[in-house]
């Protein structure tokens, strides 16, 4: 069994989210994805607009994703890529070469993101639109 292992925060789940887990699923049996925690986006400076269990139930229902586990710091991704037995790390391609410090350890894919879709473009939309 093939296992990819991605992560991210899936904060306002859109088609460019589904089309991702969808590829990345594609390169395996099995998909993992690191969920981030409320307390690692609050390090990384991001507010999400749902809650860590919340973006985890949603997750849960997509049928590309088979387990998803906690994201709580930059440096636990080589220790989940060797206890969960990752051959493929998948992230966007905004990320190019932030990650390529896994390779001695799984195969590491950037996939295109999906054209004009984003979580932040989407809740600035919100924004405005609630303001309004």
């Amino acid at each position: 069994m093939k296992r990819v292992l991605t992560y991210g925060t899936f904060d306002v789940l859109h088609y460019g989210h589904i089309n991702l887990l969808k590829r990345a699923k594609a390169l395996g049996d099995y998909l993992i994805v690191g969920l981030s925690s409320d307390e690692f986006n609050q390090i990384k400076n991001k507010q999400s607009f749902y809650t860590y269990e919340q973006r985890k139930m949603i997750l849960e229902a997509c049928r590309y994703v088979d387990l998803i586990i906690p994201e709580n710091d930059w440096d636990q991704k080589i220790k989940d890529v060797q206890e969960l037995k990752a051959d493929v790390f998948v992230m966007g391609d905004d990320w190019k070469g932030k990650f390529d410090f896994l390779k001695p350890y799984c195969e590491v894919v950037y996939l295109p993101r999906t054209l004009d879709v984003s979580s932040t473009k989407t809740k600035q939309y919100l924004k405005e639109k609630m303001s309004a």
